[in-house]
């Protein structure tokens, strides 16, 4: 799976630090800590007819982040709204968009790990591309991982930061292996996530039942997956069961359907994992497409 250029992003209109700018001019300080470090947050979002879904709890995971790493300097939530729109509305959009939300802690005065350097406030980074959901239809291959996810007490998972090279590793195991994504362990042996989204499976199910319970991984190696926890949601309006627990290798193999969750890619089914053949899923994505339709923050 690997994503196409989509043209009609060729003349993107980017917006850092409320300048809005052709994609190509568009840059970033060699002395902005993004690049000195991946010292920044970020939030994927994607745009429904003129809504964001779930923008606010999207924003709310922003800010948590941003101060779990101390930030001198937090936007507050309608600047970053108003830039959002502003960036939209440069670029005309309306509809099938995803917005990359990057905050970095700014610009420091000499290069440098300490954040004491970091003296001008932070830089704010809305990138908005027309983009549909990126996983195929058919479904996903995936394979599982050698590189594992670190434990709380390394790097809590929680901080939706912008380091991502142990979900690249990752990346780059599937993508040697001719999968699409890889399924990831923490140290422990359970399953995290995959290296870009979050992973529920169906079990139990027989013929005697119109679905299975369904499970999901335990927030411990894994962030806080807004989608995921809309899957949740969604459980509990149907009268589906569904816990977070630990999984292991052996539970997904075993799984009677299994399928990731993610804004940039919704809610995409699996249907192979280390060359062993599992079903595909539909009702929930059907349930998770109402909401899309009907719910969101109007920015256009």
């Amino acid at each position: 799976m690997l994503q196409k250029f989509d043209k009609r992003n060729r003349d993107l209109i980017v917006n850092i630090n409320g300048q809005l700018e052709h994609r190509h001019k568009a840059g970033i300080s060699p002395f902005d800590s993004a690049v000195q470090g991946g010292d920044a947050v970020w939030e994927g979002l994607r745009l429904y007819d003129g809504r964001i879904f779930k923008l606010y709890e999207h924003l709310d995971r922003l800010r948590r982040s941003a101060r779990a790493l101390s930030f001198a300097e937090i936007p507050p939530r309608e600047k970053i709204i108003e830039e959002i729109k502003r960036t939209l509305t440069a670029n005309k959009m309306r509809d099938s968009v995803h917005v990359r939300l990057t905050l970095t802690r700014g610009v420091k005065i000499t290069s440098g790990m300490d954040p004491r350097l970091n003296q001008s406030g932070p830089t704010l980074i809305v990138l908005a591309e027309h983009k549909a959901p990126v996983y195929s239809k058919s479904g996903l291959k995936l394979i599982t991982a050698t590189v594992r996810r670190p434990p709380p007490e390394v790097l809590d998972a929680r901080i939706h930061h912008a380091n991502l090279l142990n979900s690249i590793l990752a990346k780059i195991e599937a993508n040697n292996a001719g999968a699409d994504d890889a399924l990831m362990l923490d140290t422990r042996g359970f399953v995290a996530e995959t290296n870009a989204t979050h992973v529920f499976i169906v079990r139990n199910s027989d013929k005697s039942r119109a679905s299975g319970d369904l499970a999901t991984s335990r927030v411990v190696a894994c962030p806080e997956g807004i989608t995921r926890a809309i899957v949740i949601e969604i459980c509990a309006a149907e009268k589906i069961r569904c816990v977070e627990t630990d999984l292991s290798v052996v539970d997904v193999y075993g799984a009677n359907e299994m399928f990731c969750t993610g804004t940039m890619g919704e809610l995409a089914a699996v249907t192979k994992i280390d060359n062993r053949v599992i079903a595909m899923t539909k009702r929930l994505s059907d349930l998770y497409a109402q909401r899309t339709a009907t719910e969101g923050v109007p920015v256009v």
